[in-house]
C-alpha cells in the first residue's frame, strides 16, 4: 500500500488557516457609536447642566469615562476626518467641511492614510455601518456594508418654528437651527431606524471579528424630536448656563473674528425673546432621544452571544454652546465646543472607572487596534490610550489639540487651555478655578513660563487648506480662505 505524503507547503497551509480561524475567533468586535453635537451635559460628566442619559451612564459604569476628551476640529467635517485617518487637521490640510470621497485628495499625506474602516477590513473584520459615521455618512465607501442615512438631519416641518437668520435683520448665512416638538412618532426619527438596524445586525449570525459602527445624528440641530422626549424637561424645570455679559472685555480683537457665528442665536437675542430655556429644553429632549436609541444598541449587544467579546467605544464629534459666551453654536476654539464625549468599554478589566487626563479623539484609532491586538497604524498622530482604560491615573505626558484653520490652535493640559491665533494673539484659561473661562490669564507675568510650556505643542508646520476643504461661516474665514 503506497503511503502518500503531504508537502511541507501544503502543510503549512493548513496550520495557517487553521491558526487564523483561532485568530479572529479570539480578536474581539468592535461596536463604534458616535453622537453628532453632544457635548458635556451628559450626567456622568461635570458640565453645568445634566442631560438624562441613563444608557450612556450604564456604559460608564461597566467602561472608562474620560472626563478631559476633546475634537480635534471644533466642527463636524473635519473633526470626522481626523478620527477616521488619525491624523491631525494641520497635518492634512482637511480644516473645514470635507464630504467624505474628498478626504485623501487633500495632499500627499491624505492619500497615504488608511481609514479606520478599512484597516480593519484588511485584517479579517466584516465592517459595517449606519447612520453619520463620516460627515455624509460612508460616501468613501470605506466599509463593507452601509444602511444609510434616511431623512438624515429630517425630517423637516413644513415651516420653522422658531429660528430662520433669513428672516432676522443683520444675520448673515444659513443654518439648520430651529427648535420644537416633531415629529409626532419616534419611528419616524433617522436615529429610530438607525438603533433598529444595528440591533438587527447584532442579532445575526457573523463569522469573522466585526466592526460595526452606528452614528447617530441627535442632539445636532434642528432640535426636534417627538412631544413626549420635550415633555421629560418641563421649561419650569429648565436652568440655564452660567453667562456673563462682559465675558469678551478681556480677549483678542482676533478672537472675536474667529469665533463669530453671524447666522446663529447668541444668548442676549435669546434673553429679549424670552427663548433661552426653551433652547436648553429641546437639546435636552434631543439628548434623552438619543440616549434612549442607544440603549437598544448596548441592549441588544448585551442579549447577543458577542456581548462578552466586544469592544464598546461611544464619542461625540465635537461640543456645543447652548448660550455661553454669548452664542448657541459650535465651530469656536473655547471648551465647551471642542470638549466631548469620550467612553471605552474594554473586554477585560473592570467597570466604572474614570480618567481626567487630556485626551483626543484622535486616539480612538490607535486604542482600538491596541486592545483589538492588530499591528499599529504607522501614520497615527493620536496616542492609545490602551493602558489609560486600566490605569486611569497613570502619568500622561500628552496635551490634547483643537485646530480651527491655520494657525488657530487650542492646547488643552490637565489644568489649562490656552488658545493662540494666526496672529500670535492669545488666551489662558486655569479651568479647575475657572470652568467658564471668564477670565484672560494670557498677559499674566505668573502664568508666562506655562504659557511658554504649552506652546510647544503647537504644530511646527500647517498644511495648506486642502481645495476639498469649504468654509463659508464668517468674514474672517471668507477673506482667509475664499468663498468656496
Amino acid at each position: 500500500m503506497k503511503v502518500h505524503r503531504m508537502k511541507p507547503k501544503f502543510l503549512f497551509l493548513i496550520w495557517f488557516a487553521i491558526n487564523s480561524m483561532q485568530l479572529f475567533a479570539q480578536q474581539p468586535n468592535i461596536l463604534f457609536i458616535s453622537v453628532d453635537d453632544l457635548n458635556d451635559y451628559v450626567n456622568v460628566m461635570d458640565g453645568p447642566i445634566r442631560a438624562f442619559t441613563p444608557n450612556i451612564d450604564r456604559l460608564a459604569s461597566q467602561g472608562t469615562l474620560f472626563t478631559n476628551a476633546h475634537s480635534q476640529a471644533p466642527i463636524c467635517g473635519p473633526s470626522r476626518a481626523s478620527i477616521m485617518t488619525g491624523l491631525y487637521p494641520s497635518s492634512t490640510g482637511n480644516y473645514f467641511q470635507v464630504e467624505d470621497d474628498h478626504i485623501s485628495k487633500a495632499n500627499g499625506l491624505s492619500q497615504k492614510a488608511i481609514f479606520m474602516s478599512q484597516y480593519f477590513g484588511q485584517h479579517g473584520y466584516k465592517t459595517m455601518a449606519i447612520g453619520k459615521v463620516f460627515h455624509n455618512g460612508d460616501r468613501a465607501n470605506t466599509f463593507g456594508e452601509y444602511g444609510g442615512g434616511y431623512d438624515w438631519f429630517g425630517p423637516f416641518p413644513k415651516e420653522r418654528f422658531n429660528y430662520d437668520p433669513s428672516k432676522i435683520e443683520g444675520k448673515i448665512g444659513g443654518t439648520q437651527t430651529d427648535w420644537g416638538a416633531f415629529p409626532e412618532f419616534d419611528s419616524l426619527m433617522p436615529d429610530y431606524k438607525y438603533a433598529q438596524w444595528a440591533v438587527q445586525k447584532l442579532q445575526e449570525s457573523h463569522e469573522d471579528p466585526f466592526f460595526l459602527a452606528v452614528g447617530f445624528i441627535r442632539p445636532h440641530v434642528p432640535w426636534h424630536v417627538p412631544q413626549k422626549w420635550f415633555d421629560m424637561f418641563p421649561l419650569e424645570s429648565i436652568q440655564t448656563p452660567p453667562f456673563k455679559s462682559n465675558d469678551f472685555d478681556d480677549i483678542p480683537a482676533f478672537s472675536r473674528r474667529v469665533n463669530n457665528a453671524p447666522m446663529m442665536p447668541t444668548t442676549e437675542e435669546l434673553i429679549k425673546n424670552g427663548q433661552w430655556k426653551e433652547v436648553i429644553q429641546a437639546y435636552l429632549a434631543c439628548v434623552a432621544f438619543v440616549d434612549a436609541q442607544i440603549g437598544k444598541v448596548l441592549t441588544a449587544l448585551e442579549e447577543s452571544p458577542y456581548a462578552e467579546n466586544t469592544i464598546v467605544v461611544l464619542w461625540s464629534d465635537h461640543g456645543h454652546h447652548l448660550g455661553e459666551k454669548n452664542r448657541v453654536s459650535k465651530q469656536s476654539l473655547w471648551e465647551r465646543d471642542s470638549r466631548t464625549l469620550l467612553l471605552f468599554k474594554d473586554i477585560k478589566g473592570d467597570g466604572g472607572k474614570v480618567s481626567h487626563k487630556p485626551v483626543q479623539l484622535m486616539d480612538i484609532y490607535p486604542t482600538l487596534l491596541e486592545l483589538s491586538g492588530l499591528p499599529a497604524y504607522e501614520l497615527a498622530e493620536g496616542n492609545s490610550l490602551a493602558n489609560l482604560i486600566h490605569h486611569p491615573d497613570m502619568d500622561w505626558p500628552h496635551v490634547a489639540l483643537t485646530i480651527y484653520g491655520i494657525g488657530n490652535v487650542a492646547i488643552r493640559s490637565d489644568q489649562y487651555r490656552l488658545i493662540q491665533y494666526e496672529d500670535g494673539s492669545q488666551e489662558l484659561y486655569d479651568l479647575i478655578e475657572d470652568p467658564y473661562e471668564w477670565t484672560n490669564l494670557a498677559n499674566s507675568q505668573k502664568h508666562a513660563g506655562i504659557i511658554l510650556e504649552l506652546q510647544k505643542a503647537i504644530p511646527k508646520k500647517w498644511a495648506e487648506n486642502s481645495d476639498y476643504s469649504k468654509h463659508r461661516f464668517n468674514e474672517y474665514f471668507i477673506e482667509r480662505y475664499g468663498s468656496k
